[in-house]
C-alpha cells in the first residue's frame, strides 16, 4: 500500500471535493482519498499493483483540475 499527496490547482468548493474524491475512489486499488481545499492537496492511499500515480493524476485531470508536477 502506498500513500502519496498530490498538489492540485483549481479546487475551491465542496463540489470540487466530491468530484475528485468520488472519481479517484472508484479506481481499482484505491482505499482512501482525502481532499484538503485549503492546502490544494489530494492524499491517496492505493495498491500499486492495481493502479498507478499516472492513472490517479489522469483521473483528477479528467475532472477539470490541474495537477502540479513535482
Amino acid at each position: 500500500m502506498k500513500t502519496e499527496t498530490i498538489q492540485v490547482k483549481g479546487m475551491s468548493c465542496d463540489h470540487c471535493v466530491k468530484a475528485v474524491e468520488g472519481s479517484v475512489s472508484k479506481l481499482s486499488g484505491v482505499s482512501k482519498v482525502n481532499v484538503n481545499l485549503s492546502e490544494g492537496t489530494v492524499t491517496v492511499s492505493y495498491d500499486e499493483r492495481k493502479t498507478s500515480h499516472e492513472e490517479i493524476v489522469e483521473t483528477i485531470d479528467d475532472q477539470g483540475y490541474d495537477v502540479v508536477a513535482g
